[in-house]
């Protein structure tokens, strides 16, 4: 197999198998790119949660842990996977050739995170760190959104509301501490999706912010599982 070209690919690998491995299928042999697509995964993660980190200090966890999510997710790498028009290099098997495995997005994003595996093999964390500023670009500047900045029970009520659901309910379970020194333990139960989390804060509206935001994960968490399964 001739090495493979990627007119788009901003890094020249001084080993060209790691790109050929990347770029190649399970359906088309054994060695293929499993395993660099589970390093990718990993460098890219932290790559971009690095990124963030830094370019916005003011964001909490949560924002911090969903900005990330969309940044890293099947759909983006996709997207990011067709401007690099990866699909027209990578090595299918018949089968996938036949059915349009080229554009599928889970095939394009683990040939994508493959790429990244590859570039920290061949050249180091810092051209792997390169490699992913680059392949983001406006991306992560334009992170977060104006509904990042929203509050945590606001943007779950607009989640909800958007899928036709009802409102969720906040339910104080507790009260702890001396009086200048109270605790609040809040649970957030969205019945219909039979989801409930808990946030502790410092007031009661503290604490269902908290509430709100841990719900706002698990629905999110669940929202990736259901993805990962279709694959």
């Amino acid at each position: 197999m001739n090495t493979p070209r990627l007119p788009n690919l901003s890094y020249r690998f001084d080993q060209p198998d790691y790109l050929k491995d990347a770029l190649t299928h399970r359906s088309a042999g054994t060695r293929n790119n499993e395993r660099l697509e589970f390093l990718g995964d990993g460098v890219v993660n932290f790559i971009v949660a690095a990124m963030l980190y830094e370019y916005f200090p003011e964001a909490e966890e949560g924002q911090l842990s969903r900005m990330r999510a969309r940044l890293v997710r099947k759909e983006t790498l996709a997207e990011l996977a067709r401007e690099l028009d990866l699909g027209e290099c990578l090595r299918l098997g018949p089968g996938e050739l036949k059915s349009g495995g080229h554009q599928r997005d889970s095939i394009l994003a683990n040939a994508l995170e493959a790429i990244i595996g590859a570039v920290f093999l061949d050249g180091g964390f810092s051209a792997a760190e390169s490699f992913v500023i680059n392949l983001y670009g406006t991306r992560l500047r334009e992170e977060p959104g104006a509904d990042e900045m929203k509050d945590p029970k606001t943007r779950l009520q607009e989640y909800l509301q958007a899928r036709q659901l009802s409102l969720p309910e906040y339910v104080l379970v507790r009260t702890s501490g001396r009086e200048h020194q109270r605790m609040f333990d809040v649970k957030c139960r969205i019945i219909e999706l039979g989801v409930h989390a808990d946030g502790v804060g410092a007031s009661r509206r503290k604490a269902e912010q908290a509430s709100a935001d841990a719900a706002l994960t698990r629905l999110e968490e669940i929202e990736n599982s259901s993805s990962d399964s279709d694959d």
